[in-house]
């Protein structure tokens, strides 16, 4: 085999303790294979390697353990809330029910125009007293309110004939007021012709046509649509005898009619449209029920 060291290795399965030995055998240069001879007096050495351990795949990792401290709470530290605003609803809520009164007409009247208007326009919006009627102390019902104000109501819905105007205007915040209002006043209405003239489910065009066709004597609705009629020359107003503003009445939000901006914007807008001056000339009542 030439002269080098031949190593060889065997590797010995011990089952009883499950771990291999190394044996390993060294032979000396002299040794040579070629025919057996002169091989007699060689010497064997064996070395035995230390036994290798195998590892156990079950062997369990030993686990740390942490040992939290509980916070320590600070006794005098308070918190800071956050300061709600105050809402319309939370104000009126407290507030004990009034009823209306010119005079809180006239002051929304100043406090809308203030920064529109000069000193000298502010005061030609000042309504006189004799144009108001009495106002609701809260003990009527919408039929009996009318009644009061308006005892000859029989006799002029009679000599009403003319067409594409109304001679008593109720004016509210909604649609589905006007309904409630509407149901209340049949003892009072009699006869009479009301027409609904709100925005909900019902066009301009077809108010108008209806304000053409035929005799009207009451007509309750939303003061958004009531200055659109009269904006698209469907609605006159110079026959108009009362204009009556559902003033005392609360949404579920205990908000009155004006209390809501864009109905009080609205109001505002149509008593330009020739509202004002009718009431000047005192031909026209309001009312607030």
């Amino acid at each position: 085999m030439g002269n080098k060291n031949l190593l060889v290795t065997v590797f010995l399965q011990k089952s009883f303790i499950n771990r291999k030995t190394v044996k390993t055998f060294i032979f000396p240069d002299s040794w040579e294979a070629s025919d057996g001879e002169g091989g007699g007096d060689t010497q064997v050495m064996q070395q035995e390697t230390v036994p290798v351990p195998v590892p156990s795949e079950k062997t369990k990792q030993p686990k740390e353990c942490f040992l939290i401290q509980p916070k320590e709470r600070k006794e005098n530290t308070t918190k800071t809330r956050k300061r709600r605003k105050k809402k319309i609803t939370d104000v009126l809520a407290k507030s004990e029910p009034k009823p209306g009164l010119p005079e809180d007409l006239q002051k929304l009247m100043k406090d809308y125009y203030s920064s529109r208007r000069s000193v000298i326009e502010l005061e030609e919006l000042n309504l006189p007293d004799s144009c108001f009627l009495k106002a609701n102390d809260l003990t009527h019902s919408l039929s009996s309110y009318l009644k009061e104000i308006c005892p000859k109501w029989v006799k002029l819905r009679k000599n009403h004939s003319e067409k594409k105007s109304v001679l008593m205007l109720i004016i509210c915040s909604s649609a589905i007021r006007a309904l409630e209002l509407i149901r209340s006043m049949t003892a009072f209405r009699g006869d009479g012709k009301v027409i609904k003239l709100f925005a909900k489910h019902i066009k301009v065009q077809v108010q108008v046509k209806l304000l053409e066709k035929r005799v009207v004597h009451l007509g309750v609705g939303t003061p958004g649509r009531i200055k659109e009629l009269v904006k698209q020359g469907g609605l006159n107003l110079n026959p108009l005898k009362f204009l009556v503003f559902d003033w005392n009445w609360r949404d579920q939000k205990l908000r009155r009619m004006m209390d809501i901006p864009e109905i009080r914007k609205e109001v505002f807008e149509l008593l330009e449209m020739g509202v004002l001056s009718l009431c000047k000339s005192e031909s026209l009542k309001l009312g607030l029920f």
